[in-house]
């Protein structure tokens, strides 16, 4: 299934060369138009009430994949391998398992409800519950783009907003898009991931608020499959 082909390159990619510090790579840097930077710093918890619910998004995802289809049936273009089709159950462009397998590797890259973020004026560092941390150095308001084996990892500012992203093999790509709101006390990051497999890119946006870190008596998850799902920590 596609999402264990996903799944593959997160491990291998956690594995070797995803942390700027431990690759042996080439850096060239890329000119900014704004260096106004924003400040990060802090402890940050998931609001699900404020992020995006993946079903839902996987439901316009797919609906938005069949207005395509018919939309290109009624021009009489053929639509058997269309930018627009929908094959469920098939493993071609756009097939059910592609599809679902976007969405899946969208929620695994996305399940962190803690994140501690030290940033400086070179650098940044966002660690995430149960996952790898994110890293830049920002080179004087120059953005890096780092080579290596398994493609390229791209972070800097992007006007007021942070940007990090993953170029892999097979068309895939994970872009992490940071912004911070108005009153410094809400951060939104917005993961894409693009295949080549599906036609339209599938983006969830994650809200956090600042919090106090202390003992948290419970944990909760987002899923595809049963929504919603909190459990009790044991002492």
């Amino acid at each position: 299934m596609l999402f264990n082909v996903y799944t593959a390159f997160t491990i291998l990619v956690l594995t070797t060369c995803l942390a700027l510090a431990g690759c042996e790579s080439q850096s060239t840097r890329l000119r900014q138009e704004n260096q106004k930077h924003v400040d990060f710093s802090g402890d940050w918890e998931l609001d699900y009430g404020q992020s995006d619910n993946i079903q839902t998004k996987l439901n316009i995802l797919v609906r938005e994949l069949r207005r395509q289809a018919e939309k290109r049936s009624r021009s009489g273009v053929d639509n058997r391998t269309g930018a627009g089709s929908v094959v469920v159950g098939s493993n071609g462009r756009n097939s059910g398992p592609s599809i679902v397998g976007l969405a899946q590797m969208a929620e695994l890259i996305t399940q962190s409800q803690l994140l501690g973020i030290n940033q400086s004026r070179t650098d940044i560092t966002v660690k995430r519950e149960e996952t790898f941390a994110l890293t830049c150095e920002f080179y004087e308001g120059e953005s890096t783009r780092v080579e290596n084996p398994l493609g390229a990892e791209i972070c800097g500012w992007d006007s007021r907003q942070l940007l990090f992203r993953i170029l892999l093999p097979e068309g895939l790509s994970i872009q992490h898009r940071l912004s911070l709101g108005p009153s410094g006390n809400r951060l939104n990051i917005a993961t894409t991931v693009v295949s080549d497999r599906v036609s339209y890119p599938f983006t969830l946006n994650r809200v956090y608020n600042r919090y106090r870190p202390g003992s948290r008596g419970y944990t909760c998850k987002m899923t595809l499959t049963r929504g919603k799902v909190c459990t009790t920590k044991s002492s």
